[in-house]
């Protein structure tokens, strides 16, 4: 089978991308594979239609790869992907679109207020600590947890330099969690990662400083907590129409879960919350990029 990585592109997300490619062309290798690495530009169109691949493996993350643009351009080329379809990429990667669906559907997420360029706007009710953050980046760029009202302003503006729509979000304290997700039509819920930054904060030198966090897995949560973890990851994968695999992001608090955001292309390394909650379960990273690419064929058909 030829495989075509798309890998790098044109995100503020392009180094973790690479990471994710690199790791992903080495399990194709493993697995007898012809992986061919495809760092897109303008003109990916035509280097994908050169290289001629039996699927595409998408391992781009943030704009241009995880919302939706890239799906649609591989549907219009006829072409089969890993990973969920153009309307559920778009809708997961939009932080603000993501949380109405979950509040329309009834399930949990901590109160936000939204923020757009050029248009006046009011404070939230909720008092600080409150997270503010782009509505469509990844990797905690441009978010500042704001513990004191007077640097609000700046917190908008640092947001403001990355998109023109800002999600304002009541900060909960708790246990954060991240639950992975496989499967097209009947998916499954892998093993509960408990995440424990050393600085307090799980922010972006905390996800990509070696030792920086601890990843507790299987996590040290009672049984019923895990469990509701893991259908309320179902839940939302279900309801945003996610195909392939994902990963969603949970705080646990004193009064209960909340559904903070869903990834749909998590990090693919050997050392990514997805393998690790996918090892846990007895697949290994090879294992891991085969299924994704078998569920991205059988999408297609």
């Amino acid at each position: 089978m030829r495989v075509a990585v798309l890998l790098g592109g044109m995100s503020r997300e392009r180094e973790v991308s690479l990471r994710t490619g690199q790791a992903v062309l080495s399990a194709l290798l493993k697995l007898g594979y012809e992986g061919i690495a495809i760092d897109p530009g303008r003109g990916v169109a035509r280097e994908i239609l050169d290289a001629s691949p039996d699927i595409v493996f998408i391992a781009l993350h943030g704009k241009f790869g995880e919302d939706g643009t890239i799906q649609g351009l591989l549907e219009i080329l006829d072409i089969p992907y890993t990973g969920s379809g153009v309307l559920a990429s778009s809708a997961a990667m939009d932080k603000i679109f993501t949380k109405r669906i979950i509040r329309s559907a009834g399930l949990p997420t901590p109160d936000f207020a939204v923020v757009e360029r050029g248009i006046n706007y009011s404070m939230p009710e909720f008092k600080p600590p409150f997270v503010v953050k782009p509505s469509r980046e990844g990797s905690s760029i441009g978010m500042t947890i704001v513990e004191d009202s007077s640097k609000t302003e700046l917190a908008i503006k640092t947001a403001l330099c990355h998109d023109s729509k800002i999600l304002i979000e009541k900060f909960v304290s708790g246990s954060e969690v991240t639950v992975g997700i496989i499967g097209n039509h009947e998916p499954t819920a892998l093993p509960v990662i408990q995440i424990a930054p050393k600085s307090g904060r799980y922010d972006y030198a905390s996800k990509y400083t070696v030792g920086a966090t601890e990843y507790i897995i299987p996590a040290r949560l009672p049984k019923d907590v895990i469990e509701d973890c893991q259908a309320l990851g179902l839940a939302i994968y279900r309801e945003l129409g996610c195909s392939g695999m994902s990963r969603v992001d949970m705080i646990v608090g004193k009064d209960g879960i909340e559904i903070l955001e869903v990834n749909t292309i998590p990090g693919m390394t050997e050392t990514s919350l997805l393998p690790k909650a996918a090892r846990a379960a007895g697949i290994e990273f090879h294992e891991l990029v085969d299924k994704i690419i078998h569920l991205g064929l059988e999408e297609s058909r």
